[in-house]
């Protein structure tokens, strides 16, 4: 069917919003399927350089539905700021916004619980992003959640008041200062605004959408590694970021999924807490940060840089069933004399395999590294690949045959326009 997955491989921060932007213009809808603030796609074009957290990345092209599904938990108030972000750019989000009525709402005591759990952890803290998403997400699997169809009943703020109760219980045994009075009043307008826009059963949106032969491209949130199920525990984040948690965030069937774009980092990057086998922490580290401005677009905070991790590119290729690859900011590497790629791990043991352990956290592994050629080239102005040096087509070219998966686009820029496809390997 015409369904297609677009999901990042790594840690998360591997350049989805611009790839959504650059592709929407080929789907009708564009669908988010799980995540929520604690997620930034940056979109940058015409100079202008835009951040949507919970927002669908297709929301600049008029003509295209965006969806936000079931899977994503909403913050109102976090919500509307992106919705007024939009009006100056003419966006017509009332005419292409489409919000799924089963979507959890974070509430203001979501993310003092979240600020509260992650400050007892001390130094054992996973590094949250303090938005409320996992106290969100702990809410909907234990079956206490609001959603945003909850607001329309007569009773929501009955039911708000009684959730908000049992929270007020949690943050007494966290021991945990707060004055609610100071985010409930935004919380209840941010609320009210969004009645005006257009919750649906977006689940049927899909179904009779994909029926009709419209093209629907689904847009995920972090990485493959910050999976609940399979990245890196307890260093995870709160949801399926696998093509298996599209089916799930959207309401979809399994057999409508076709394409599966994985996008990954001509590097790795890593935000927050938890293991990281290609780190570098020298000069190295501090060269690829600056040169590819690794900042968090919604925290802020310094991304941790390392070298590209293959096993792990290779295990979330096996789990996503991956079909094409998306190269992203392989400009951040021009000027290196030589790059390093992690082929295998090392056991303590002293087993070499390119399998991912169990947890990295109890039987860490030791990067074994193949040392490539660098390039020097200033490449933001190619517009083809063959263009491109040698040496960063040897690197590409490495890395396919290794993943025996073809690279189907290679980002050179932040920009829109910045963007090669290999026509050879992507028919679309």
């Amino acid at each position: 069917m015409n369904l297609d997955v677009l999901l990042g491989l790594q840690w998360g921060d591997e350049g989805k919003g611009k790839i959504v932007d650059f592709l929407a213009p080929k789907y009708q809808i564009v669908a988010r399927f799980q995540g929520g603030p604690n997620a930034g796609h940056t979109l940058e074009f015409e100079g202008i350089k835009h951040v949507l957290h919970q927002i669908p990345s297709g929301i600049f092209h008029e003509g295209i539905q965006n969806i936000i599904g079931n899977g994503v938990v909403i913050d109102p108030v976090v919500f509307m700021k992106e919705i007024e972000a939009l009006k100056p750019y003419g966006v017509p989000y009332r005419k292409n916004l489409f919000i799924s009525k089963k979507a959890h709402l974070i509430l203001p005591t979501h993310r003092l619980l979240d600020a509260a759990s992650e400050a007892a952890k001390g130094k054992e803290k996973i590094g949250s992003t303090l938005r409320g998403i996992g106290p969100a997400y702990m809410d909907k699997t234990g079956r206490n959640g609001l959603r945003v169809g909850d607001i329309l009943s007569s009773d929501f703020k009955q039911r708000y008041q009684k959730l908000v109760d049992k929270h007020k219980g949690l943050l007494e045994f966290y021991d945990y200062e707060y004055d609610l009075n100071e985010s409930e009043p935004a919380f209840f307008e941010a609320v009210e605004q969004l009645k005006e826009l257009q919750l649906t059963d977006t689940e049927y949106m899909l179904s009779d959408a994909l029926a009709q032969g419209k093209r629907v491209l689904a847009e995920g949130a972090q990485g493959t590694l910050l999976d609940i199920e399979f990245g890196s525990y307890p260093y995870v984040t709160s949801s399926h970021t696998t093509t298996a948690g599209a089916c799930i965030g959207l309401g979809v069937a399994p057999k409508a999924v076709n394409e599966v774009l994985g996008i990954f980092k001509a590097y790795c990057t890593r935000v927050g807490s938890g293991p990281f086998p290609t780190e570098l922490n020298d000069h190295l580290g501090e060269a690829i940060r600056q040169a590819g401005h690794e900042f968090g677009s919604t925290t802020g905070r310094s991304r941790r840089c390392g070298w590209l991790d293959l096993p792990a590119l290779r295990y979330a290729c096996m789990l996503n069933g991956v079909t094409q690859l998306f190269m992203m900011k392989v400009d951040v590497l021009s000027g290196f004399d030589e790059i390093k790629v992690c082929t295998h791990y090392k056991l303590s043991d002293g087993t070499i395999t390119q399998q991912m352990p169990y947890c990295l956290l109890q039987e860490p592994v030791e990067p074994v590294y193949e040392t490539l050629p660098g390039w020097s080239e200033n490449i933001a102005s190619s517009t083809a690949y063959e263009d491109l040096p040698r040496n960063l087509r040897h690197y590409v070219n490495f890395i396919e045959e290794y993943l025996h998966l073809p690279v189907a686009l290679v980002s050179i820029g932040p920009d829109r326009e910045q963007t090669i496809l290999r026509k050879n390997v992507f028919s679309m």
